[in-house]
């Protein structure tokens, strides 16, 4: 019987808490660490280990993973790290970053002897509690295949290309998310002002062209006026940026994600912690006195 491999899992928040249990219910022996050790108390009576200094945490390590708030933190933490890293052993990056950040994080574990993929996921938090994640994987197939039975405990995970490209696959996914989110929300706001039930039309809807799990999951958060995360206003607009940026160095000009950007902008000091289907409440206000629903908002 092949022995599992030993984790070290940094960022024990939203996301991470669950897929840490995911891990642990495979099987797997987790250590956790967290840059708040409050938020990494609660998986040792899940069965995880906890570390306090990051150094102990990634010593004894065979894989590595971070899941942390952005490529600028990510960095930071993996340098300081390094330094205590197992030679061979193997960082598996699941935050959101830039694909050049990525790329950097490749470069600089290679320089040590270590292995990189990053790996973003789609999903939340409910996908993550079930073990259904989307992860998109940039890397050599060896390290994929290496970190499949990690990947297996968490969701269905592909390679889709070289160092970085996870991250590439990452943004094309929050485009569709960002502007589709935006489009349920008109829809519902135009049935609404219209004269028409916006809770009947979504209905009428499903099941046709316009079926989407956004449509679906945040087309009902919409209509209860749910805006309590899942995923945030300021994580929406980190990842449109990042798309913005991306496509700025792939020489390409993106029109939809530039608008779907701004409208999520004016929302950054309204309410960057609520779900990012407050796309709705963004959209209100540009059509005052007109509002989707009776029920009260239900925030963060």
């Amino acid at each position: 019987m092949q022995t599992l491999p030993r984790l070290a899992f940094l960022g024990t928040g939203l996301m991470g808490d669950p897929m840490v249990r995911r891990l642990l219910g495979a099987g797997f022996g987790v250590t956790v660490w967290n840059r708040t050790p409050a938020k990494a108390a609660a998986l040792v009576e899940a069965g995880a280990w906890q570390e306090f200094l990051l150094s102990d945490a990634v010593a004894q390590a065979d894989i590595v993973i971070s899941m942390l708030d952005s490529g600028a933190v990510v960095g930071q933490v993996l340098t300081a790290a390094l330094d205590a890293l197992p030679a061979g052993s193997l960082w598996i990056d699941m935050s959101s970053t830039r694909q050049d950040e990525a790329q950097a994080f490749h470069a600089l574990l290679g320089g040590r002897g270590c292995r990189f993929l990053d790996a973003p996921v789609s999903g939340g938090v409910g996908g993550a509690q079930a073990g259904a994640l989307a992860i998109m994987a940039g890397g050599s197939e060896d390290d994929f295949q290496r970190a499949a039975p990690v990947f297996a405990a968490m969701g269905c995970a592909t390679l889709v290309g070289p160092a970085g490209s996870g991250q590439v696959a990452k943004l094309c996914n929050q485009l569709i998310v960002g502007a589709t989110l935006n489009v349920v929300a008109e829809a519902l706001l135009l049935a609404q002002a219209a004269g028409a039930d916006p809770a009947a039309v979504r209905t009428a809807i499903r099941g046709g062209f316009a079926e989407s799990r956004i449509l679906e999951v945040h087309g009902e958060r919409m209509l209860e006026r749910n805006f309590i995360p899942g995923g945030q206003v300021k994580t929406q607009i980190k990842d449109m940026h990042n798309i913005l940026a991306a496509a700025a160095a792939a020489g390409v000009t993106l029109p939809l994600t530039s608008l779907v950007t701004e409208r999520y902008d004016a929302l950054a000091d309204v309410c960057p912690q609520a779900d990012h289907s407050a796309a709705l409440l963004g959209l209100e206000r540009l059509n005052p006195g007109q509002r989707v629903g009776t029920l009260p908002d239900r925030l963060p």
